[in-house]
């Protein structure tokens, strides 16, 4: 068994027997190990008493879950109604274009991912961004760029 393996069991065993204690172990393991890894679906069932096939069902419902690392920094850009109707979808195009990075990915340093949000709620201050956990309100690329450097000055 190797580290993740032993880190994810562990963890996800400690939340057995708990109300909701699946969701609450897989959100603390990817919180641990930063991406809930394959092994995870068999470690999972396993503990929990259920099939692969319900654990990766689960995982792949809630959109906070995720397979892969994601990079230090995540912008998520709001793609819903109100901030497409003041240019969020030329706003995607930009950032994809500036950093390098297609809505969906992590660039190739690991340093930034992109992804589609609906609905920061501020969509009186439309097109949003969420850098980090910095709301962005009235977002171009340049107010994204100084959130993401921001939070590299601070250590985030």
């Amino acid at each position: 068994m190797d580290a993740n393996e032993t880190k994810l069991t562990s963890i996800l065993t400690a939340h057995v027997g708990q109300t909701g204690g699946l969701i609450t172990g897989l959100r603390a393991a990817q919180e641990a190990i930063g991406y809930l890894p394959s092994e995870t679906d068999a470690i999972a069932a396993e503990a929990f008493n259920l099939t692969r096939a319900e654990v990766k069902g689960v995982i792949s419902f809630y959109e906070d879950f995720h397979r892969e690392p994601k990079g230090k920094t995540v912008v998520r850009l709001c793609a819903a109604e109100a901030c497409q109707a003041v240019g969020s979808r030329t706003l995607q195009r930009d950032v994809e274009k500036h950093f390098a990075v297609k809505s969906g990915e992590t660039n190739a340093s690991k340093d930034l991912t992109v992804e589609p949000v609906y609905c920061l709620g501020l969509c009186s201050c439309a097109p949003a961004a969420l850098v980090g956990d910095r709301l962005v309100g009235r977002a171009d690329v340049e107010s994204i760029a100084r959130a993401i450097e921001n939070r590299r000055k601070a250590g985030a």
